[in-house]
C-alpha cells in the first residue's frame, strides 16, 4: 500500500491527467477538482510517467477509468494479469473512483483497440454482473459502470439500455459512470431524443460523469442519401448541445465529480483548463440538489 492520504473526490470537475501537461500543473497547481487516468498507460513499473503520477497525486485526489478490462468479453474469468495489474496502481495510488465500459474487446487472446457493444438479453446481463463481481471483488472496491457510444444496435436486445444498466446496479451492487456526449452521439447515431434516454436513465446510482467532445462524418448511401456518423473521438471541445444535457442532468441529481475527456488532437493546458471551469459553472447554479430517495 502506499503512503498517500486517501482524498475524496469533491463534486468538482476534473480532467484526464496527459503527459505534455504534468510539468505546468506541477508548476501551476491549477484549482482542479482532480485528475483521472487510465491504468493501461501507468502499468510500467517506473519512469517518468510514474515520477510525474506521484507528485500529481500528492496534490490531488485521482480515479483510475480502464479501457482494457473488457467486462463483456466472452472468456468465463477476466484477464488475471490485467486484474493484477490494474489492482496494482489501485493500491499504490489509492483512486476514489475506479471505472470500466459497458463493452468487449477481447476474443480468444486478441485485443481489439475498440469498445465494442454488447446484446442486452439475460444471457449478457449474467455474465456481464460475474465479470462486474469478479473485478469488485478482486479489487475491494466498488466500480463504475459507463454507458456506451453506439453506432448499431442488436436486433436481439430485449432490455432498453436504461434497464440493462440499472439491473447491473441491483444484481452486483456496481455504481454509474454517465458519459452526456455518449447519450448525445448515440441518440444521434439510432434516432431516439437524448432527453428522453436521460429521463429513462437510473441517475440516482451516477457517482460520476464524463463530458467530452466528438466528431462528424458524412455517409452517402444510395437509397438514403447523405447522412451523418458522430464519432466520440474525444479530440475537440464540449458543443453545446451536451452541455445542454449535462445541465438537465446535474439539476436532477446535484454536482457530481465531472470530467473532461480530450484524448486526441490534445491542447493547451489552458483550454483544457477552461473546459473544467464551464463544467464547475454549470454545477454552481445546482449546489443545493440533492436526489430524493
Amino acid at each position: 500500500m502506499s503512503n498517500f492520504k486517501l482524498k475524496k473526490i469533491p463534486n468538482l470537475a476534473g480532467v484526464g491527467l496527459k503527459a505534455q501537461h504534468y510539468k505546468t500543473i506541477l508548476q501551476e497547481t491549477p484549482k482542479l477538482g482532480w485528475f483521472e487516468v487510465h491504468p493501461e498507460n501507468y502499468m510500467g513499473a517506473g519512469g517518468p510517467p510514474h515520477k510525474y503520477l506521484t507528485a500529481i497525486r500528492e496534490l490531488y485526489p485521482l480515479s483510475l477509468h480502464g479501457v482494457g478490462m473488457s467486462l463483456g468479453g466472452p472468456s468465463k474469468r477476466l484477464d488475471p494479469e490485467h486484474l493484477r495489474r490494474f489492482k496494482a496502481l489501485k493500491d499504490r495510488y489509492e483512486p476514489w473512483l475506479i471505472s470500466e465500459h459497458l463493452a468487449w474487446s477481447t476474443h480468444e487472446g486478441k485485443f481489439f483497440n475498440d469498445l465494442l457493444p454488447l446484446p442486452y438479453t439475460e444471457e449478457t446481463l449474467n455474465h456481464l454482473a460475474n465479470h462486474i463481481d469478479e473485478m469488485q471483488s478482486y479489487m475491494g472496491k466498488q466500480v463504475l459502470i459507463e454507458n456506451p457510444s453506439a453506432y448499431l444496435a442488436y436486433e436481439s436486445s430485449p432490455y432498453a439500455e436504461t434497464e440493462f444498466l440499472d439491473q447491473l446496479v441491483k444484481r452486483t451492487g456496481c455504481g454509474l459512470l454517465l458519459d452526456v456526449n455518449n447519450i448525445f452521439v448515440s441518440a444521434n447515431n439510432q434516432g431516439y431524443d437524448a432527453y428522453d434516454y436521460l429521463d429513462a436513465y437510473p441517475v440516482e446510482h451516477v457517482e460520476e460523469i464524463h463530458l467530452g467532445g466528438h466528431s462528424v462524418e458524412l455517409i452517402e448511401d444510395d437509397e438514403l442519401g447523405i447522412g451523418k456518423l458522430l464519432i466520440d473521438d474525444h479530440s475537440s471541445a464540449v458543443i453545446d448541445d451536451v452541455w445542454g444535457i449535462y445541465n438537465r442532468l446535474i439539476a436532477k441529481i446535484g454536482p457530481k465529480p465531472s470530467l473532461i475527456e480530450w484524448d486526441g488532437d490534445i491542447p493547451e493546458w489552458p483550454t483544457l483548463y477552461n473546459e473544467a471551469k464551464i463544467a464547475d459553472g454549470f454545477m454552481k447554479k445546482h449546489v443545493s440538489i440533492k436526489v430524493k430517495s
